[in-house]
């Protein structure tokens, strides 16, 4: 087997899933240390129809899907070992972690996105860049020349 080098579209993915990875780990901490929202002017009656009395919660949600497993996911992607206790919920038993997970933080992304316009309505233009990236991140994934060089290392005895 020759050896594989990262293709554009490996960078890319990187670039993408860093990008979501430091605006939800921003974003979930301002929420939680400023759970008013007024902070970034969001203003709680967004959260009428929700079952939320301030942002604490969400932001703690976005802090951690959408910040730390993407952080996470990064590492992984980038080359750093992997952690074998998350095995089990890498559901492609050809694929990496890296592969994986990368795939599910586009699809958690745009479930993220969805649930915001579910429960508060569409409110604002950044709703469809970060469902955009979700899709993006998706997409970079399934790219083949990410999902073959991500591909688990199997030996046979």
């Amino acid at each position: 087997m020759k050896n594989q080098t990262k293709s554009v579209f490996c960078y890319l993915l990187m670039v993408t899933i860093a990008f979501q990875a430091l605006s939800g780990l921003w974003g979930g901490l301002i929420l939680m240390i400023y759970p008013s929202g007024t902070i970034i002017q969001l203003p709680l009656s967004f959260l009428a129809n929700t079952p939320f009395n301030n942002f604490f919660i969400p932001g703690m949600i976005l802090f951690i899907f959408i910040g730390v497993f993407p952080a996470y996911v990064f590492f992984l992607l980038v080359g750093f070992r992997q952690i074998p206790l998350f095995d089990r919920f890498n559901i492609y038993e050809d694929k990496q972690q890296a592969w994986t997970f990368s795939l599910f933080v586009g699809i958690i992304s745009v479930l993220w996105i969805d649930f915001q316009i579910i429960l508060i309505g569409y409110g604002h233009y950044i709703q469809s860049i970060y469902a955009f990236i979700g899709v993006l991140i998706i997409i970079l994934t399934l790219v083949p020349s990410v999902k073959n060089f991500y591909r688990e290392k199997r030996t046979f005895p």
